[in-house]
């Protein structure tokens, strides 16, 4: 890793970075216009009646039920991240998964241009899968192209973030008037040729990635050498990790029988993690790995609140804006769809100046490390909810809600994110066992699933409990777990052995 980071250190730059950024940029711009193109349509999609809409027939569904099925499709696209991080480490290296997730995406999105049934449901898992392939990979390389202890990268992870929210930008702006035009699957299938671009894009750039994302292959007598097979055979001889594992093992079938066999699947899913990364964590061999594995997985959790209150924008926030919002400007009615632009132009318009306030502050040795960085992020987007409490208690006294509410609810919630989702990023590229790098990205992308699943959850409990319940519970429980994150800072960041004290 660190060698093949030197060595892409040493090729061409653009604007002060690799220009392999860049190729990564717009691969990535293009993928997200595809994604969350798709994502802001997919509850609107499932919520319309099957006749009488001007955007053309929908699925006619609940809005409970399409923001169950909202949370599960959500959660897989990330969770899946685990399995592509393990293939692109033992088999095909971080470039060829990023190449094959790219075609299965153009061929999910492709599918989903068909009307019938089968279609609907193919498609997304074939997006499922390629994302799984393509995401934690994609990330894993940025990292790969600075060397350790450059202080750009954490900036190259905020030029990165830029061109995903880029993508974002556009799809909300432009495919909300495509379907209104030519109806739903006219903006599905332009989410599809987006990521055709994204694939050429990629093809075209592969000169400036060669030293970036290959396949390591160890010497067979290495004993350096990662095995999750010898991982798991070792988690047999050992009886601490195998009592705790067995626990969940129970807990997952109890589940299963209790809650229905989806979230008895995700519970022994989740085990098969947890022993994983118990396993990794008794291979390492020094204490300065384990203090930092530790660290990398309590990040996690603030991972999964923030995307659990975040990922409400997709969901619950999306049709309050479509039935409960105001959404009239100047005689002329913003399609809800766009709504959801907000969020990426905010990052456009301020990851920069947030990663240069951040780094302002390092060079002044003023605290400034990831964890504190996550801590405020949860807070800054909670304190987003405070003004989603004000929308709700306008429209339970006048039946409509103003859409300033909106705009300044995404507007914290996209500085939290700033704080929180670069950041993170960058974060496990300093902390995580080299020969584990792509797997412990994609646990990073399943904490992100997890969040969006608890998402969805959240907000089918608004049908019972009102979005003023659940706006205001969002508000409280992230301010608490923030501000529990700031009091444990000094052992935390103990525990990381100064992994980002010689960054400069």
């Amino acid at each position: 890793m660190s060698k093949n980071a030197s060595e892409a250190h040493s090729e061409s730059t653009l604007f002060g970075h690799p220009t392999g950024l860049f190729v990564l940029f717009f691969t990535e711009m293009w993928e997200r216009f595809s994604y969350y193109g798709m994502r802001a349509l997919l509850v609107l999609y499932m919520t319309t009646e099957t006749m009488g809409d001007a955007r053309g027939p929908g699925l006619g569904w609940s809005s409970q039920e399409a923001l169950a099925l909202y949370g599960w499709y959500t959660m897989l696209v990330y969770v899946m991240s685990i399995p592509g991080g393990m293939i692109a480490d033992k088999l095909l290296g971080q470039k060829r998964a990023v190449l094959f997730g790219a075609i299965i995406l153009c061929m999910g999105h492709g599918i989903l241009v068909f009307t019938q049934t089968w279609a609907f449901y193919t498609g997304l898992g074939l997006v499922i899968l390629g994302v799984g392939l393509l995401k934690p990979n994609i990330s894993t390389m940025v990292g790969g192209l600075y060397p350790q202890g450059d202080i750009r990268r954490d900036k190259g992870f905020s030029i990165f973030y830029i061109g995903i929210n880029t993508g974002s930008l556009l799809a909300t702006m432009v495919i909300g008037f495509v379907v209104m035009k030519w109806g739903w699957h006219a903006g599905f299938g332009l989410a599809g040729i987006a990521m055709l671009l994204g694939l050429m894009v990629y093809v075209w750039g592969q000169k400036f990635l060669s030293h970036v994302g290959n396949l390591e292959v160890q010497e067979a007598n290495t004993v350096d050498e990662s095995s999750y097979g010898l991982l798991f055979q070792n988690l047999l001889k050992s009886q601490k990790q195998l009592l705790f594992t067995g626990i969940l093992l129970v807990l997952s079938i109890i589940g299963w029988y209790n809650l229905g066999w989806a979230f008895g699947l995700l519970f022994l899913f989740l085990t098969i993690i947890a022993a994983l990364m118990m396993m990794i964590y008794k291979e390492l061999d020094s204490q300065v790995d384990k203090d930092r594995f530790v660290v990398l997985l309590l990040s996690f959790i603030m991972v999964i609140i923030f995307w659990g209150a975040f990922e409400q924008a997709g969901g619950l926030m999306n049709l309050y804006t479509d039935t409960k919002t105001d959404r009239v400007l100047l005689g002329w009615e913003i399609p809800t769809v766009m709504f959801q632009s907000l969020n990426a132009g905010f990052i456009i318009l301020f990851a920069t100046v947030v990663a240069g306030f951040w780094a302002n502050r390092k060079l002044k040795n003023k605290e400034a490390s990831s964890i504190f960085k996550m801590a405020m992020g949860i807070i800054i987007m909670g304190f987003g909810f405070l003004f989603m409490v004000f929308a709700a208690m306008q429209f339970e006294k006048s039946g409509s809600s103003s859409m300033i509410w909106l705009v300044m609810a995404y507007l914290f919630h996209t500085i939290g994110e700033l704080c929180i989702s670069p950041v993170a990023l960058s974060f496990i590229t300093k902390l995580s066992p080299v020969k584990y790098a792509s797997l412990m990205m994609g646990v990073y992308f399943a904490a992100t699933g997890l969040g969006n699943k608890v998402a969805g959850i959240i907000g089918e409990s608004a049908s019972d409990l009102g979005e003023y319940s659940v706006f205001l519970g969002i508000l409280i429980f992230t301010l608490v777990i923030g501000s529990i994150f700031v009091m444990l800072l000094k052992p935390l960041q103990r525990l990381t052995h100064g992994a980002e004290d010689n960054e400069k």
